[in-house]
């Protein structure tokens, strides 16, 4: 018996210890805003970096209004599952007294993700055949 494969680990920002975590479905905390800061803008270039792929294809697949609608639910879905996970975070920081612009901010994120969640619903109700004109 050989030796065991070669295993190649691709060099990122992150640990081997926050990919585990990353697998096992657990985050990081980060305590300094040029943690975050950076967090978010590599977050904000990876998905602008996607969207050029993500437009080239909505736009070769979306040729009809009702070919609009299964991207619009599951983006739907997606957001309110979201939004409802952000309920129990704002929960977890009223019960334990967390500061209250943090507190604000989650009621405000919350409230958006509901408003989104409605938009879209109604974005999805215009791709039916009452509403479609293609």
């Amino acid at each position: 018996m050989g030796p065991p494969p070669e295993v190649t680990v691709p060099l990122t920002r992150h640990s081997l210890i926050d990919a585990a975590a990353a697998r096992l479905g657990w985050r990081r905390a980060y305590d300094t805003t040029t943690e975050v800061d950076a967090l978010l803008t590599e977050q904000s270039e990876t998905a602008y970096r996607e969207a050029a792929d993500h437009v080239a294809l909505a736009t070769a697949k979306n040729t009809s209004t009702l070919s609009v609608q299964p991207g619009v639910l599951d983006v739907r879905g997606r957001i309110l599952a979201d939004v409802l996970y952000l309920e129990g975070v704002l929960a977890g920081a009223r019960t334990h007294g967390l500061a209250p612009e943090l507190i604000q901010r989650l009621e405000d994120a919350v409230t958006h993700g509901h408003e989104l969640t409605v938009l879209l619903a109604d974005t999805v109700r215009a791709t039916t055949a009452g509403f479609s004109r293609s």
